[in-house]
C-alpha cells in the first residue's frame, strides 16, 4: 500500500524542516499552507512539488484538500509542529503491508518548552482514503470514517507552545473563530461570572486533571496561560453579542 503524508502549515520555518525529514518513508508529501508569509514555502519546496495554496482558516478544509489532492489509497495527516519517530515510521510501513482496519489512532505525545506533558492525547491520522468520509470542524477538526480503527503503539511527538510571542498570536487567531462559532449557535449572552467559571474550569483541567503542576513553572505557565486563552474567546463573544445587539 502506498502512503500519501499530508502536511498543513503556516508561518513554519522553523518547525518545517525537521517535520518534513521525518517524513522520507512516505511516497509523496503535500503541503496545505494557509497564507504563509516567512519562508515556510521555500522550505517545503525542497522536499516535494506538490503545494497547494488554502485561504481561511478552516482546518477541516485543508485537511480535505490534502485528500483531494492525495493520490495513493492511504492518508497521514501531520501538523508542521509535529514529527514521526523512526519507530513511529517502521510501524506504519509494517502496517500498511498488511492493513486490518480503515484507519488508525495514535498516541500524540504534548511537548511545552520542551517538557513533555503528563497526559497524552489519541488521535486519528492514519487512514485509508476511500474510507474517509471527510474532515469535520474548521478548528477541533476531526475525520469521520467507515469501518474499525485500530490502535498503532509507537507515538507521534508534537512540539507545541515553545515560546510565548507565538502563543498569544495564535490564540488571536484562533479565539476569533471559537467567538463566531459560539455566536453562530447562539450562545447564552455573556455575564460577567461566567468568565470565572469558564477560566476557572480550563485551568482546573489543565493544572489538575491532566497534572500539569508535575511539571513546575511550565506547568503552571502553561496551565494559566490555558485560562487565559479561554477569557479572549468570550470576551470576543461579549464583545460581538453587544455588537450584534
Amino acid at each position: 500500500m502506498k502512503l500519501s503524508a499530508i502536511v498543513l502549515t503556516k508561518n513554519e520555518e522553523k518547525n518545517l524542516p525537521a517535520c518534513l525529514k521525518s517524513l522520507g518513508f512516505a511516497d509523496e508529501i503535500i503541503v496545505i499552507d494557509n497564507n504563509s508569509t516567512d519562508k515556510t514555502l521555500s522550505i517545503a519546496r525542497k522536499y516535494t512539488d506538490k503545494i497547494y495554496s488554502f485561504k481561511g482558516l478552516d482546518f477541516s478544509g485543508m485537511r480535505n484538500l490534502g485528500r483531494e489532492k492525495a493520490k495513493h489509497s492511504w492518508l497521514f495527516y501531520l501538523d508542521a509542529d509535529e514529527l514521526v519517530s523512526t519507530k513511529l515510521a517502521q510501524e506504519i510501513v509494517k502496517t500498511l503491508l498488511n492493513p486490518l482496519f480503515s484507519a488508525y489512532r495514535l498516541d500524540r505525545h504534548n511537548y511545552f518548552f520542551g517538557q513533555k506533558w503528563p497526559t497524552t492525547e489519541k488521535m486519528i491520522r492514519l487512514m485509508k482514503k476511500d474510507m474517509l468520509v471527510g474532515w469535520f470542524g474548521p478548528l477541533h477538526e476531526t475525520p469521520r470514517m467507515r469501518g474499525s480503527i485500530g490502535q498503532l503503539t509507537n507515538p507521534l511527538y508534537h512540539y507545541t507552545h515553545q515560546n510565548i510571542t507565538a502563543m498569544v498570536v495564535k490564540t488571536n487567531l484562533w479565539s476569533e473563530i471559537e467567538a463566531d462559532l459560539r455566536l453562530k449557535s447562539h450562545h447564552p449572552p455573556i455575564i460577567w461570572w461566567r468568565f470565572f467559571r469558564v477560566m476557572l474550569t480550563a485551568f482546573y483541567d489543565s493544572y489538575i486533571k491532566q497534572a500539569g503542576y508535575k511539571l513546575g513553572t511550565v506547568g503552571l505557565i502553561e496551565s494559566i496561560y490555558q485560562a487565559f486563552s479561554i477569557f479572549i474567546t468570550y470576551a470576543k463573544l461579549w464583545e460581538k453579542q453587544n455588537r450584534k445587539s
